[in-house]
């Protein structure tokens, strides 16, 4: 076999080749391969059909999901299928936290108390839960208490579409998860809040309409006329003086 057929290996190639293999061994090179590892994952989630519309064709979307899933220990899909974005704000919902709660392997299953009756300010609900080791159950974490007079203080009833005039139960205990779970291990959210606390948060803005001058001058017209008064006309703006060509002799 003729080795001048071969491909020479220069020494250029060998101290680069070299080079890679040692920077692949660094933390900076590690985190590269990582990267160019969620890109290749991200791109096969964003050509999915069964991923929602906020990462569908989105690559950027969709390695932030992944990254999330990574640190929180969670399946990627899961992490799209409950990360909402609520007026360009990042949240979770409510039932994911519960869940991720109660999958922690750190405490016991949620679980609700209730007081008050229903339909009055004091009905409300708080949330608790045992620490695992806690095999007796004398340490009982207790949440605080969400009762409507708080849902009512806070606006969070008054809102348009708000499900706290629908279903004010179901949102009681939503609420009362997220505050325990806010309060006791934050980082199972990443610092997220709920979704339903970020609908809740943004304010109403109430509709101005915008009339330009020229509209509003045509309406002041129309009502006028309306009740048989005629609308005022624009005073005419007064016209430079003209001057007067000089006589002759002068």
């Amino acid at each position: 076999m003729d080795n001048n057929n071969q491909p020479q290996v220069t020494d250029l190639q060998v101290i680069k080749t070299k080079s890679d293999a040692e920077f692949a061994l660094t933390p900076i090179g590690q985190q590269v391969k990582q990267f160019e590892m969620q890109q290749r994952m991200a791109k096969m989630y964003s050509e999915s059909d069964i991923v929602p519309d906020t990462y569908r064709n989105k690559v950027g979307n969709c390695v932030i999901a992944i990254d999330m899933a990574q640190r929180m220990g969670a399946n990627p899909l899961m992490i799209m299928q409950n990360l909402y974005i609520v007026h360009g704000n990042p949240s979770f919902s409510s039932k994911f936290l519960i869940a991720c709660v109660n999958a922690s392997g750190r405490y016991t299953s949620l679980r609700y108390e209730w007081k008050g009756k229903q339909g009055t300010p004091e009905w409300g609900c708080r949330c608790y839960a045992y620490e695992k080791d806690d095999i007796k159950k004398e340490r009982r974490i207790d949440g605080v208490w969400i009762d409507m007079k708080m849902a009512e203080s806070e606006g969070w009833t008054k809102k348009n579409g708000s499900k706290w005039q629908t279903m004010p139960q179901q949102m009681l205990v939503y609420r009362a998860a997220a505050f325990w779970q806010r309060a006791y291990c934050p980082e199972i959210s990443m610092g997220f809040i709920s979704t339903e606390e970020a609908e809740d948060m943004v304010e109403d803005v109430p509709f101005e309409e915008v009339v330009t001058d020229a509209e509003a001058e045509v309406k002041n017209a129309a009502n006028a006329s309306s009740i048989g008064f005629e609308a005022p006309k624009p005073e005419a703006e007064p016209q430079p003086e003209q001057q007067q060509p000089a006589g002759p002799g002068f």
